[in-house]
């Protein structure tokens, strides 16, 4: 399977579940431990852990094994490693503290000129 129909596959089931605030970050080269990472939020743990449920069902039913889950047990982030995706489902309150999108995404613009090291 593409990484582009896991991404989609990945979606329509957060979707499904009415996930919030679905966030997709291309982390190719910054790190080599996956390509995308999936971010999405769920209202508490019981709808955590039951996005996450779907998220692993509707894998398998394409055929596809996720490589671990981890955070089951507490439901307030659940990782479901797809190979080249990976998803975070998280409690609002688990998702601002780790900040995964400012720690993963793109790097802000400090406005100073890069040095140039010639």
């Amino acid at each position: 399977m593409q990484t582009d129909q896991i991404k989609s596959l990945v979606v329509d089931a957060l979707d499904d579940m009415k996930a919030q605030n679905i966030t997709e970050l291309d982390v190719r080269g910054r790190t080599s431990v996956t390509d995308w990472m999936i971010i999405a939020t769920g209202t508490s743990n019981r709808h955590v852990a039951a996005v996450a449920g779907n998220v692993e069902e509707k894998s398998k039913h394409a055929g596809l094994r996720p490589n671990g889950t981890e955070g089951r047990a507490a439901s307030d982030w659940v990782l479901i490693d797809l190979g080249d995706v990976v998803v975070h489902v998280m409690t609002d309150q688990a998702r601002h503290f780790y900040d995964l999108e400012r720690l993963w995404g793109e790097p802000e613009d400090s406005g100073e000129p890069e040095e140039d090291n010639e």
